[in-house]
This record gives structure tokens, C-alpha cells and sequence, in this order.
């Protein structure tokens, strides 16, 4: 079942906030969300599941455009939670994993000549490099790679990019340490120890 935004006052509000911040991302670029510095208003029943999938009140919410415009007004605040805020108020929402979930990957060249871009399941467009790293955590499904999109917002690589990541590896020394990880954007993204991987 879709959710209706005007049956919550909360997403109601937030969804009329939205409609001015679209209309401004058009042309601008992201909303400023690290200028604003509403009241906090508690908390929405909206959560970001661990596939990337969004829900408000436990259904899916089916509509592109707003799941987009939501995710321009995401930021991490600095207790670890996740917000979105607009300039006239701010309500905390769960995240089960990672904020986004890269689902496309673009690869030229190879070794430290290397670029990668991904697109996120919201249709950013990010470069793995040095301000937006990958970074790998071992999970219960095997490793987990993230990639830092903006505003210390993550997106969870998708799995089959993960096996395309893993093979691009090679052994590097930081610091006198030799790790198993990957170049890309001028960048060499560790993932694990070279004797442990």
C-alpha cells in the first residue's frame, strides 16, 4: 500500500518543504542542510532498510521523485543519528544500514591510473577518491564495502560490484604495512591486511 503524504502532518509539512527545496535543487545543486539548524521536531515513522529500500508507516514509498528529494535533505548529525532537515524543521528517521546503496559502477583505466564512478540507487553520480573513499567492513554476509557519498552519508556497495571490486585488488605498503586494496581517483582504498586477505 503506497502512503499518502497528507495522512501524516509530519510528511505532509516535509513534503510542502520539499516541493520549494526540488524546485531550487533543479537549478543549484544539493540544499545547504548543513546551514540549517531548525528545531529538532522528534522523530517520523520513515526508515531506510538495508537494501535501500524507503518506508513511511511500514509501506514502501513507491514515488521516485520524493524517495530523491528526501534524500537531498539527509544528514548525519553529530550523535550518529540521521536527520532530514529543512530550513523550518529537522526529524530523525532509521537508517538499518547505509543511507544509500551504490547499484552501477563505471571503471577506466587500471592500478593507480584507476577511476571509478558509481551511481546510487537516488541517481548521485560519485567518484571513488580520496574525499569519497571506499572503506571495507567484514559482515555477516561476507565483506561489506562502503563508499562515501556526501555529509558522512554512506552507500552500501551493492553485492555483485563487491566480487568487481575484490578483483581489481592488489598489495600496496602504507606505512610499512603491505594491504590488499584498490586504486581509484588518485586513491588507494584498503580493504583488509595483505596476510589476511
Amino acid at each position: 500500500m503506497t502512503q499518502n503524504p497528507s495522512d501524516d502532518p509530519a510528511l505532509a509539512r516535509l513534503s510542502a518543504a520539499l516541493g520549494e527545496i526540488g524546485k531550487d535543487a533543479k537549478t543549484r545543486g544539493l540544499p545547504p542542510v548543513e546551514r540549517w539548524n531548525p528545531e529538532h521536531c522528534g522523530e517520523i515513522d520513515i526508515r531506510i532498510a538495508a537494501d535501500g529500500t524507503w518506508f513511511h508507516d511500514g509501506s514502501a514509498i513507491r514515488r521516485p521523485k520524493l524517495v530523491k528529494l528526501f534524500a537531498s535533505i539527509l544528514r548525519k548529525e553529530p550523535d550518529g543519528s540521521t536527520v532530514l532537515v529543512t530550513p523550518a524543521e529537522k526529524v530523525r528517521i532509521t537508517v538499518e544500514d547505509a543511507a544509500f546503496t551504490a547499484v552501477e559502477m563505471a571503471v577506466e583505466g587500471e592500478g593507480e591510473g584507476r577511476r571509478i564512478a558509481f551511481r546510487t540507487n537516488v541517481d548521485d553520480l560519485v567518484p571513488a577518491d580520496a574525499e569519497h573513499r571506499l572503506r571495507f567492513e567484514d559482515g555477516a554476509e561476507g565483506l561489506k564495502p562502503y563508499l562515501h557519498v556526501r555529509r558522512d552519508l554512506w552507500a552500501l556497495v551493492s553485492r555483485p560490484l563487491t566480487y568487481d571490486l575484490v578483483a581489481m585488488g592488489e598489495e600496496h605498503e602504507i606505512d610499512g604495512q603491505k594491504w590488499f586494496g584498490l586504486w581509484a581517483g588518485g586513491h588507494f582504498h584498503p580493504i583488509a591486511p595483505a596476510e589476511a586477505a
